[in-house]
């Protein structure tokens, strides 16, 4: 949390949270081996790179929305299917990816986590720059094959690790999210009590003084919220408690990002939207930061899902969006 509120302060464009904090996760919660323990020395020591492959088509952030396939062939795997929106697939060593190995698309059931490397014949990679200036790709799985000891975890009850690496991602991003924000409100102030206009700084206007504390208390919010995510994830909670602090915590980082950015886009005026300008881009990542790993719908829709009143009463939908059952109280 103190290293990713530190890289959102200094917009740092080291892949931490995908190479560390996903793929990290991913070795230190399923890894069964001394291969994989090899590869996490070796992460960890910045000689590996590593990104987590989980979007596809259809998915909508639906992380038991599983249809790149994996079957078995001999004592391999061979993988077919796409996975969009891979963060700095075009630098990583080992792709961190969800197969399905048995069930249908949405079975919770039948999905595994594998190993990767990133130079297997069968893949296509088509990289290309995201919305804050870093990279991702769209990689393509056509019959590429993997040693069945790539696998991580238990094979076909892969989704409970997966949960768990993303929980981790969403308080590393949350944390990251705080950092940059509060870089904007810092900046915003300073710069209303420089700008002038009519003679005095704009900050003496009282209308912009509310602007500003609305930004405070936002970044405050923010903060709050993200400890609270972080001890979720260190206090070994359950499960279902664990998921519910963690969409709790991405839904008002996010709402608090968007207050925060676009009054700082405002407040700043048109250098606000100048290239040349650092405001800018900190709103750009906030703007990512709030898609990432599933937006602010999803995220009250699964926070509700893992409620014990109304878990029963909530279903995906074929969109991959949790729909409450009829009868059940719509919020």
């Amino acid at each position: 949390m103190i290293l990713a509120e530190a890289f959102g302060r200094g917009l740092v464009l080291e892949p931490f949270v995908p190479s560390v904090v996903l793929g990290g996760s991913a070795l230190a919660y399923g890894g069964t081996s001394q291969a994989h323990h090899d590869l996490l020395e070796a992460m960890i020591g910045g000689e590996k790179l590593l990104t987590f492959a989980y979007a596809e088509e259809r998915s909508r952030y639906d992380y038991g929305l599983v249809e790149t396939e994996a079957r078995a062939a001999g004592g391999d795997l061979l993988i077919t299917g796409k996975k969009l929106a891979v963060p700095f697939a075009a630098a990583a060593d080992t792709y961190v990816v969800t197969v399905r190995t048995g069930g249908e698309k949405r079975d919770p059931g039948g999905i595994s986590v594998v190993l990767v490397d990133r130079d297997t014949p069968g893949i296509t990679r088509h990289d290309y720059r995201t919305v804050d200036d870093r990279r991702a790709s769209t990689i393509t799985f056509d019959g590429v094959r993997v040693p069945r000891a790539n696998a991580l975890g238990e094979p076909g009850a892969g989704l409970p690790l997966v949960e768990r690496i993303v929980d981790a991602g969403l308080g590393a991003l949350a944390a990251e999210a705080v950092g940059n924000a509060s870089v904007l409100l810092r900046r915003t102030v300073e710069y209303l009590k420089t700008r002038k206009q009519f003679g005095v700084p704009i900050g003496s206007f009282q209308a912009l003084q509310h602007r500003a504390v609305d930004m405070l208390i936002q970044v405050e919010l923010a903060r709050s919220i993200t400890y609270y995510g972080t001890m979720a994830l260190v206090e070994d909670a359950s499960p279902a408690e664990r998921m519910k602090a963690l969409s709790a915590t991405k839904v008002q980082v996010a709402r608090s990002s968007r207050v925060v950015g676009e009054s700082a886009i405002q407040l700043h005026g048109g250098i606000g939207m100048s290239e040349e300008y650092a405001i800018g881009h900190y709103f750009k990542r906030l703007s990512m930061i709030e898609l990432e790993l599933g937006d602010v719908d999803f995220h009250l829709t699964r926070y509700l899902a893992q409620s014990p009143a109304s878990s029963a009463n909530v279903t995906p939908s074929e969109n991959g969006i949790f729909e409450p059952e009829a009868g059940a109280v719509a919020f």
